[in-house]
């Protein structure tokens, strides 16, 4: 081999050895190589760590949250039942007080009126109208649940004349008509009923009031102070007696009937509000 033959060769082996593909690079270092595999590895696993962590949590907020949902509806379960029990025993409550108020108007569950042992006061004149179907029919009174306040038909008529009118209708037989109680223009007060009987006086409410008549000077209506001042004394000495409430037990005719009487009571509710005030 002639050296141009030898350089020849040996391009063509340092060539071929270039050309040949290599097996392992030179940089090639199988610890580096497992260790980056074992760090992919570990971060494999804490990636999967926190997955597992976040769903872990996940599942926690969803169970605190259903957890607290159930709570609520727990309380609003229970309010709910204590405010039907609530609803509940008002509605009883209030049931057993109207059957108690309805039972207390019916005669057996009443007491009967007992006027002995009445301490009648002594400015109380007593002039008891004949028994007769027109004025004083002796039917029984059997509880007083009102006071009903009247005004005479003729202005400046007094007490006795009014009485006797009464007594009169027992002849003529004119109308039916009485009151327990007539008040005169200076503040007399003449009894016509006893107060164990009605008085036909006050329409539908005959069978459980007691009615005043109250004399007055002139067509308005108003009573003189002397008539105003013996109704007021008359009126509580009945609500202390029959142990009535004077604000809601004291009322006018007009109040059972519509009727403007007393008439100047009626039209001036504010004359009635002092009334009603004057008896406390």
């Amino acid at each position: 081999m002639n050296r141009f033959t030898e350089r020849r060769y040996r391009g063509t082996e340092q060539e071929d050895t270039e050309r040949r593909p290599k097996r392992y690079p030179e940089e090639y270092e199988p610890e580096r190589d497992l260790q980056g595999s074992r760090q992919r590895n570990a971060e494999q696993q804490e990636r999967r760590q926190r997955a597992e962590q976040r769903r872990d949590e996940d599942f926690r907020r969803r169970k605190q949250k259903m957890l607290r949902r159930r709570k609520r509806r727990c309380r609003l379960r229970r309010l709910r039942k204590v405010l039907f029990r609530l609803l509940l025993a008002a509605a009883v409550g209030a049931g057993l007080v109207f059957l108690c108020l309805r039972l207390s108007q019916l005669s057996m569950f009443r007491k009967k009126i007992d006027v002995s042992k009445l301490d009648k006061p002594q400015w109380i004149e007593e002039n008891y109208i004949k028994p007769n179907p027109y004025s004083r029919p002796q039917t029984e009174l059997e509880w007083v649940n009102g006071i009903v306040v009247h005004y005479v038909g003729n202005p400046g008529t007094t007490a006795r004349q009014n009485q006797s009118y009464f007594n009169g209708l027992a002849e003529s037989h004119k109308t039916y008509a009485s009151s327990h109680f007539v008040i005169g223009l200076e503040g007399e007060v003449i009894q016509c009923v006893p107060l164990d009987e009605i008085a036909y006086c006050s329409n539908d409410r005959n069978q459980d009031t007691i009615s005043i008549e109250c004399c007055h000077p002139d067509e308005s209506g108003e009573f003189t102070q002397a008539t105003y001042d013996s109704l007021v004394r008359l009126t509580q000495w009945l609500c202390e007696s029959f142990k009535l409430d004077g604000s809601e037990d004291v009322i006018r005719h007009y109040d059972v009937t519509g009727k403007e009487c007393p008439l100047y009571y009626v039209r001036n509710q504010e004359a009635w509000e002092q009334f009603i005030r004057d008896l406390r």
